[in-house]
């Protein structure tokens, strides 16, 4: 039977836990090491409901993108969302393994995905940090060329299909689709490293407003396709890779965690 230490260690050989940003927390963040598993969750987040639907289906482990404990936890009550998220946790004995910003970057990871969704061929890292030892890049953020240039409006219509998304916010840089920069959950602040490799085109989410106007201002396409749906492509390669490595343990993704926004 396999244990939650072993599904970490397989985790972190994915995606190195060295790779993540300085800022970050990614790795086994609540759990017992030797604690046997025989049901896992997959989801983008560990929310509530998502520890719920674990609980209901007997998963003793939760594994996520985004960390679950992210800025120092000074107490454990009910007064804040991840208190009551850890709170219910442990009560449940339920194990949390989130990779985030190092799976952001590892090859087969996010941004990997997210360009293979949105057409892109011939990709490059975005924003190189190493090799792996087989010689890989990896690194935030992908580049690289559709099939053949097409209009703004077709590419956003094709992002919105392919991320199931609701709806964007775009600016219009004023050229055709062709060279395009990805950037799974926030990475607007990459405009100034997107513009120097000659992109027409940059597909992020949380994008504010000031980088909107500079992408307009230097003729550059920008798309604000969400954070959930430029991350959530994630979850089925947790699934793939954890059902391949693991095959006697039961990986289900979650059904009740979904995109929080909404729109009118």
């Amino acid at each position: 039977m396999s244990k939650q230490k072993e599904i970490a260690a397989f985790l972190a050989a994915k995606a190195p836990l060295h790779w993540q940003e300085s800022y970050d927390n990614a790795g086994f963040l609540v759990g017992e090491p030797d604690a046997s598993i025989e049901k896992i969750l997959v989801a983008l987040d560990v929310t509530l409901p998502v520890v719920e639907e674990a609980a209901k289906n007997g998963a003793t482990l939760i594994v996520a993108h985004h960390p679950i404990i992210f800025q120092p936890v000074r107490r454990l009550t009910d007064a804040d969302g991840t208190s009551r998220v850890i709170r219910a946790l442990i009560q449940n004995g339920i194990g949390a393994i989130c990779m985030h910003t190092n799976l952001d970057a590892a090859p087969g990871g996010v941004n990997d995905l997210l360009a293979e969704a949105l057409g892109l061929q011939k990709t490059d890292v975005l924003l190189p940090a190493g090799t792996t030892a087989d010689g890989i890049p990896y690194g935030i953020g992908r580049v690289g060329f559709l099939q053949k240039p097409m209009t703004l409006s077709a590419y956003t219509e094709q992002v919105k299909q392919a991320l199931h998304t609701k709806g964007l916010r775009f600016c219009d840089g004023g050229q055709q689709v062709f060279r395009v920069a990805v950037g799974g959950g926030s990475c607007g602040s990459l405009l100034s490293e997107v513009i120097a490799l000659g992109c027409d085109t940059f597909v992020t989410g949380d994008v504010k407003y000031d980088v909107f106007l500079e992408a307009v201002a230097m003729g550059v396409n920008l798309i604000d396709a969400g954070h959930f749906p430029t991350e959530n492509l994630i979850c089925t390669q947790l699934v793939h890779w954890l059902q391949e490595a693991f095959p006697q343990v039961e990986v289900m993704l979650s059904s009740s965690h979904r995109d929080v926004v909404q729109f009118v």
